[in-house]
């Protein structure tokens, strides 16, 4: 398994995901996450803009999410989109939810972060644009999950409330393969007081995460963190890749952060091909 997952390019229009070689199952997923290029919107959302809940035009968005769909070859009509509100509520989605969030953004799934499915032909998403991506893949149980975790969800662990609900379904931890997208690191990360704070509730082991800087802030490594709260959820840490790439720093990705949150949204996507 090489370190950086998202290596793949499709069309300059996302960055395909592999978690590794599990037997051939693998074959049946597909799974990665959106560049800013190759879509219609106009500055300040140039190019790729996913999110309909920013100021961009929805059909510049509609154009893009169909771009997006085609290159990586699903049907917009089957995805499925949370809310997203910064929380940790996650929705199990099956058949009847095919297409919520997909083409608009007011039938997304209300008040969800977390999304899973053990249905094929539903390519679950979620929207980023430094907060960190979480997918989630069980091969022997053929169920995929994915996670919006900005600093609030991370601190309300997002990441250990799938891997609880996925237990409570006879799903072993030690056979959930993890992967962490491409957010902001620390190099970028800047908080203030408040925010550690809620880290340190939520891991006390927090010190190892951030680094104090002389104006009374922090820079703060969220991937590290979500890495922790998965070891203490029971996931084995050679089933835990995180991605080398910062969205802050990298010009391959929209930044909230350093666009002064006047910017469009990535999307992670993850999904089992039906046979």
């Amino acid at each position: 398994m090489r370190k950086e997952l998202f290596q793949d390019t499709i069309d300059n229009t996302s960055l395909a995901l592999h978690f590794r070689d599990v037997a051939s199952s693998t074959s049946k997923l597909k799974a990665g996450f959106s560049t800013r290029y190759n879509g219609v919107s106009k500055d300040p959302y140039a190019s790729l803009n996913l999110g309909f809940h920013v100021p961009d035009h929805p059909l510049d968005v509609l154009t893009n999410r169909k771009i997006l769909s085609k290159s990586i070859g699903t049907h917009l009509e089957d995805w499925v989109v949370g809310e997203q509100i910064h929380g940790n509520e996650i929705a199990r989605i099956g058949s009847n939810d095919i297409g919520r969030g997909a083409t608009d953004h007011d039938t997304a799934i209300p008040n969800k972060d977390g999304l899973y499915t053990d249905e094929r032909g539903i390519m679950l998403a979620a929207l980023y644009a430094d907060c960190v991506p979480l997918f989630f893949y069980s091969p022997s149980s053929e169920r995929v999950g994915i996670a919006h975790a900005g600093w609030k969800g991370t601190t309300k662990d997002i990441a250990g409330e799938m891997i609880r609900k996925w237990q409570e379904d006879g799903i072993d931890p030690k056979d959930i393969l993890i992967a962490i997208g491409p957010s902001i690191g620390s190099c970028c990360y800047e908080v203030d007081d408040r925010v550690i704070a809620s880290v340190i509730q939520v891991a006390f082991e927090s010190k190892q995460f951030f680094t104090p800087n002389n104006n009374h802030t922090y820079q703060l490594d969220l991937k590290a963190v979500n890495k922790h709260l998965f070891l203490k959820a029971g996931v084995l840490e050679d089933n835990i890749f995180v991605s080398d790439y910062c969205t802050s720093c990298s010009n391959l990705f929209f930044s909230h952060r350093s666009e002064n949150g006047k910017t469009g949204r990535m999307m992670g996507y993850i999904g089992l091909e039906e046979v």
